[in-house]
């Protein structure tokens, strides 16, 4: 009972103190000069009031609980009826303060209020002024009027305002559908030049962007392999508009920022040759060339550049990709190779897109084959994309039995490999990496033919070879292999079984063949991205690591040594008299004496080293966790064994010898590049002394006291 009763009071609380507040303005209360307990009553019960408005709303809004209209009434009237008791108590130069109050809440509540406190501060405005006498009728009517238009007119510039920002939102989402659709159409995704194809406009504009963001994340890649690869000032992919006579900028990794982010004529410069000649074109030049279009004017300086077109199937031309390098260092046809490679990716990126655009708007499954997609997308290496490829085929067929073979040609003999298998039905554990040589197994036809099989149904499931003889897939009612086809090359397999006879519909045999599509790529693009990695961080001659990837590790062990104060040696090691070698035998020998050399710094190098080519016959080894005795030891094996090494020649056996200097971090120095230019005054040293010997920087320094001893005696 008493709960209750609280209940009503906090319920009729805010009525009573704006009722309160008025009848006191009535009687002319609440004058500075005259305040009485029944004004500081009043006033009290307004801000118990306000205050229980305040923490009902914060507590609805953390609970997500919907607001009642009375509750927005009570607040604001509280609030009219506190600025009016303030202007009373002020004095009447406080009054525009019953503005600010009021455009406050015609802002903030909603606009049924609005009527509402505008006649409660008519009300408490005639209790202010009107009340005090007749000689204020005037200052009452005019108080009256400018606070109507004050509140009416601040209500239709808020209105106005939010509706601008609706129009805006509303243009800024058809701009975005619009480049949506000349993206599309830039791709083939949708149909050039209908104003009607994107009708249901909601579900079209969702599987078109995804489309975009996807190729677009894929052609980045690609250039920024390009770059990495090629090590080029740009790496961009053209596109031609539907006409074909411009090109436009679709991507790129540019190190200028003058690059031409506008529309240009397709048939100039570089460019327009490539497109027109149908063929690759490389231009080098010890001057600046000409004709590169892609830039704006003041654009960077060009002296190697290399274009291929981007053609589809058929002979369709769909733009080019294009790089170039400041300085004077030509493409070779390795690097145009690699960049055929890679615009094909950009094209392939395309045309998958376009297949995954007709899946997503006809088939139930799409948004599992989308996640099915990226999956393989994101795969980096063969076994993640073998892992990916069987996930995904398990998830859009239910398949019970899923595998991924690699084919492979020996000494003119084809093997075939089960790289992956997912699923239960084989009879042993023993399948994976099962190695099978050619047959007439499914599996090997279906490589042999490059369809899928089988092209009916079997009755006979048991009996059917699927791998090899020795191979037996229990409890399928359902199977069909697909090709892994990678332009003209099969790659190998993928392999789909269930127990159940209709799981293998016409639209998931239609998924399955373009996941297997798109496998294939992805096993191509994985196995170009590990050599591209390999070329950007290896050195072409030795497979040893080249000087800037040698760099980076320096960084690294440098600053682990220093932060956690753990040793780090650097030897750095030059090969005797090598230029006698070359002069003597020939440059075919000497790079046949570096590939031995460094043949033995990585076979005595230890596991956790690091060994790089660190510039001709200068080879470099950073050793984590090692003093400069520990790396003396390793330097001297690494000495004898070169020693010992005979390399036959035309002219006879031949044998050289190896000078190394070594440092330590953070014995010696904590930066790299003080480390390694005391290894290489060590190595000097070394040279100079004998050469054939391993050289610490203790030992120069106690060389060099002994020489300053010598000299002042």
């Amino acid at each position: 009972m008493a709960l209750s009763r609280g209940k009503a009071l906090v319920r009729w609380l805010p009525a009573t103190a704006v009722l309160a507040a008025l009848l006191r303005f009535s009687l002319g209360g609440f004058q500075i000069s005259r305040l009485s307990w029944w004004d500081a009553a009043s006033i009290l019960l307004l801000i118990g009031a306000l205050s229980l408005s305040v923490s009902d709303r914060v507590r609805r809004r953390s609970t997500l609980s919907a607001l009642p209209l009375r509750r927005d009434v009570e607040m604001g009237g509280t609030l009219v009826a506190l600025a009016f008791v303030v202007v009373g108590l002020g004095g009447p130069h406080l009054y525009p303060l019953i503005y600010l109050v009021m455009a406050f809440l015609v802002s903030s509540l909603r606009q049924r209020t609005g009527p509402f406190l505008l006649g409660l501060a008519l009300v408490f405005n005639g209790g202010l002024d009107f009340f005090h006498g007749a000689s204020r009728v005037s200052v009452w009517g005019t108080h009256i009027l400018f606070l109507a238009l004050f509140t009416f007119l601040y209500h239709l510039v808020l209105s106005a305002r939010l509706a601008q920002a609706h129009v805006a939102e509303n243009e800024a989402v058809r701009n975005r559908i619009r480049e949506a659709e000349e993206r599309a159409r830039t791709f083939r995704l949708a149909s050039s030049g209908t104003q009607d194809s994107f009708s249901g406009i909601e579900e079209q504009e969702k599987w078109l962007l995804a489309s975009i963001k996807e190729i677009e994340g894929a052609v980045g890649a690609c250039l920024e392999l390009a770059e990495t690869a090629l090590k080029t000032q740009t790496a961009a992919a053209f596109l031609l508009n539907d006409d074909e006579r411009y090109l436009k900028l679709y991507d790129c990794r540019s190190s200028s920022e003058r690059i031409q982010t506008e529309k240009f004529l397709s048939g100039e410069g570089v460019l327009g040759g490539s497109l027109k000649r149908n063929m690759p074109i490389r231009m080098n030049s010890s001057s600046a060339l000409k004709g590169i279009t892609y830039y704006q004017p003041g654009g960077p300086l060009v002296h190697s550049v290399l274009a291929v077109p981007l053609i589809e199937t058929g002979g369709l031309i769909r733009g080019a990709v294009v790089a170039d390098r400041a300085g004077n260092l030509p493409f070779t046809d390795d690097d145009e190779r690699l960049l055929a490679l890679v615009a094909g990716e950009v094209l392939r990126a395309i045309e998958v897109e376009r297949v995954m655009g007709y899946i997503r708007k006809n088939r139930d499954e799409k948004d599992r084959f989308y996640k099915a997609i990226g999956e393989l997308n994101r795969a980096g290496s063969p076994d993640q994309v073998f892992t990916a490829v069987l996930e995904s085929a398990q998830q859009l067929g239910g398949l019970d039995f899923a595998g991924v073979t690699l084919v492979s040609e020996e000494n003119g003999k084809r093997y075939h490999r089960v790289a992956r298998i997912v699923g239960a039905g084989t009879n042993g554990g023993g399948l994976e990496n099962k190695t099978f040589v050619d047959n007439n197994g499914l599996v090997a036809n279906v490589v042999r033919y490059g369809t899928p099989l089988p092209g009916r149904e079997i009755t006979a499931m048991e009996k059917q070879i699927i791998f090899d003889g020795e191979t037996q897939i229990r409890g399928l009612a359902a199977l069909k292999i697909f090709p892994l086809n990678a332009g003209d090359r099969i790659l190998g397999t993928l392999v789909a079984g269930s127990r159940r006879k209709a799981a293998l519909d016409t639209d998931v045999l239609r998924m399955l063949e373009v996941l297997a599509i798109q496998a294939a790529q992805a096993v191509l693009r994985a196995q170009l991205f590990e050599q591209m990695e390999k070329m950007a961080t290896t050195d072409g001659l030795t497979g040893l690591y080249n000087h800037r990837t040698f760099q980076s590790r320096a960084e690294e062990a440098f600053a682990h040594s220093k932060r956690y104060g753990r040793k780090c040696s650097l030897l750095l090691t030059d090969i005797d008299h090598f230029k006698t070698v070359n002069d003597t035998h020939g440059h075919p020998m000497g790079d046949t004496v570096l590939r031995g050399v460094a043949r033995i710094l990585k076979e005595k190098a230890r596991d956790t080293d690091t060994v790089a080519r660190y510039g001709g016959e200068e080879f470099a080894i950073i050793m984590p966790e090692t003093d400069t005795k520990g790396a003396r030891v390793i330097a001297e094996r690494i000495r004898e064994a070169i020693k010992a090494e005979v390399f036959q020649t035309e002219q006879g056996p031949l044998k050289v010898t190896m000078s190394l200097g070594i440092s330590t971090c953070p014995d010696h120095s904590d930066d790299k590049q003080a480390m390694i230019d005391l290894a290489d005054g060590c190595l000097y040293h070394a040279k100079r002394h004998g050469r054939d010997q391993s050289v610490t920087v203790s030992e120069v320094r106690g060389w060099k006291m002994t020489a300053l001893e010598a000299k002042s005696t």
